[in-house]
């Protein structure tokens, strides 16, 4: 196998740029507990997609305006009518579905559900890396500027208070984040797969680190390591590169488990 296969080259820098934004927002996702959070502003996406090819629009414009309002939404209702998990299930499932059959309903176009739902990262242009890589700078960037306040916020709202931080300020921030880095992500492993790219390589750095820096630092390192395994998987075996990248992230998670107690 040769990574100097031009696709195979693209698939590469495509993953490795992802994992720019998902290492450090899954990060928070973990330690907020946000797991469900991620996975309906994912589902989401599958509606942005509906309403791109709808209205013929920027694809990335759309799953990234219908992602953040997905996000907004929801942290508007949690806590008010809704507990957090009934709102997500109830939002997360009727945009998944709604997006579903909007594709379905969609006349004179042509497209591969599957694709959105699980990721055609060996399909990627250079343009689409370019935008993938500009998208997870920013996502990358904001985390960075507002990294000490959203800690603040993560480890005590009265604390952030009490320090002048507004959490509600900080939510919205991680959740312009989070919809920014789906809809760089929905062409690189789809909208069922972006919250186990998120979640599953800080989970597996949460093991081993001792400081928050430090597990960022190792969720980037673990998810570069999963793409580029994924991807010799899905070149040697024939197998759905998304997936292949889950299943290997997966791997390193439960190596992570057997060597819990090991500090770095």
């Amino acid at each position: 196998m040769s990574f100097l296969d031009d696709f195979m080259v693209r698939a590469a820098l495509a993953g490795l740029g992802l994992v720019l934004a998902t290492a450090p927002l899954g990060c928070f996702v973990v330690w907020r507990r946000m797991a469900y959070f991620g996975d309906a502003t994912a589902h989401a996406a599958v509606l942005g997609v509906a309403l791109s090819l709808g209205f013929s629009i920027s694809l990335f414009l759309g799953t990234l305006v219908t992602a953040l309002a997905m996000g907004v939404l929801v942290s508007s209702l949690s806590g008010r009518t809704f507990a957090m998990d009934t709102a997500l299930g109830v939002l997360a499932h009727a945009a998944l579905a709604a997006g579903l059959v909007g594709v379905a309903l969609i006349d004179g176009i042509r497209v591969d559900v599957m694709a959105y739902l699980f990721g055609d990262i060996l399909s990627v242009s250079r343009l689409d890396v370019g935008l993938i890589w500009l998208g997870a700078a920013v996502v990358a960037a904001l985390l960075i500027w507002r990294w000490q306040a959203l800690l603040t916020v993560t480890l005590s709202p009265d604390l952030a208070h009490a320090a002048g931080l507004d959490p509600r300020r900080e939510q919205m921030i991680l959740t312009l984040a989070l919809a920014l880095a789906v809809a760089v992500a929905i062409k690189v492993v789809g909208a069922l797969l972006i919250g186990a790219l998120l979640i599953i390589p800080a989970a597996a750095a949460r093991s081993f680190s001792g400081t928050p820096e430090r597990m960022a630092l190792a969720a980037g390192v673990i998810g570069s390591v999963s793409v580029l395994a994924g991807l010799a998987a899905s070149y040697h075996w024939d197998t759905p590169a998304g997936p292949s990248i889950v299943c290997a992230a997966t791997a390193l998670f439960i190596l992570a488990l057997l060597g819990r107690g090991v500090r770095i």
